[in-house]
């Protein structure tokens, strides 16, 4: 048997921690559980040197896929073709490559994806981006360029055929009116070519579980992939949140206050809710989780193994 954490919040709006005894492993493997990592790109080679480490520790744990973000306007595409480039050629994790319509023409995305391909990368995370105006503000397409992501996806399959993974909005995007926008978008998307759908972060299961059902309720047929945050830092998470559209419960932000300068235990915390969520998630069907790791080797190692897949070690 393994084990992992649960949180119990009948106690109280702050709930209390316990160890559960988990699912035996041979359960878990039956189910074929896989995980997929987040990376963004390193700036300086002090952080270049910590990503690899960071890659290299979670290499062992056989994920499905890595994933690298691309900055804002392509800000970072050529650190993020060095880097799924060298993933691709250097280990034995299928790299993903993000891409955006911002800020570029078609022809300027058509060579980032050429390079992509021409590199050994055969997934895109295909997404619309946020406006070059900065997160928050009125999105407006680029004068010739690919409006939303659905229009890059069909410029991508005209190129190559990439495996394409999108974005999906378990609470809606900030600029969906209503659930039949959010879901007519994540449609189109499907029309076009994208196969696997990975969410924005949450923190309640429910939350996903109900977008699950609207989706397939829509008659939408893609699997639907919880994104898990591992930000320790709250009022880093709250920022992206806000930026998202994501809903902080005052119970998860609770357990943090008094915190600012107390790294350790911010980590132990964040993974311990990220287990018990993901826990809650496989106990109720999920199989594949893909984990925002913003580069921290021991937060997404712990979450591994929370997740019974440190007995894939050789």
């Amino acid at each position: 048997m393994t084990e992992h954490i649960a949180l119990s919040r009948a106690a109280g709006p702050m709930g209390t921690i316990a160890r559960v005894a988990a699912d035996p492993l041979e359960k878990r493997e039956a189910r074929d559980l896989t995980v997929s990592f987040e990376f963004f790109p390193p700036k300086t080679k002090k952080m270049e040197k910590a990503l690899w480490s960071t890659i290299s520790s979670l290499e062992a744990f056989s994920p499905d896929f890595v994933s690298v973000t691309y900055g804002a306007g392509g800000s970072t595409k050529h650190r993020t073709l060095g880097t799924v480039a060298r993933i691709t050629n250097e280990t034995n994790i299928p790299a993903a490559a993000h891409l955006t319509c911002v800020d570029a023409t078609k022809e300027e995305v058509n060579a980032v994806a050429n390079g992509f391909w021409d590199a050994g990368v055969r997934h895109i995370v295909a997404l619309r981006g946020d406006s070059p105006d900065g997160i928050g503000q009125a999105y407006t397409p680029t004068p010739g360029g690919y409006g939303y992501a659905d229009d890059l996806i069909k410029g991508l399959k005209k190129l190559h055929d990439f495996e394409i993974s999108v974005s999906a909005y378990p609470e809606r995007h900030p600029e969906s009116g209503n659930w039949n926008v959010e879901l007519d978008n994540l449609r189109r998307k499907v029309d076009a070519g994208a196969t696997r759908a990975i969410t924005q972060f949450f923190f309640d299961a429910d939350t996903f579980l109900k977008f699950q059902d609207r989706v397939a309720d829509a008659g939408i047929d893609i699997p639907i992939v919880p994104g898990i945050m591992l930000q320790p830092n709250m009022n880093g998470l709250k920022r992206m949140a806000d930026m998202c559209g994501v809903a902080v419960p005052s119970w998860y932000s609770d357990l943090f206050t008094g915190l600012d300068g107390d790294e350790k235990t911010r980590e132990m915390l964040t993974a311990t809710l990220s287990g018990e969520l993901t826990s809650e998630l496989y106990d109720r069907g999920v199989s594949h989780f893909h984990l925002y790791t913003l580069n921290r080797a021991e937060l997404a190692s712990a979450m591994a193994r929370i997740l019974g897949l440190h007995h894939r070690r050789a």
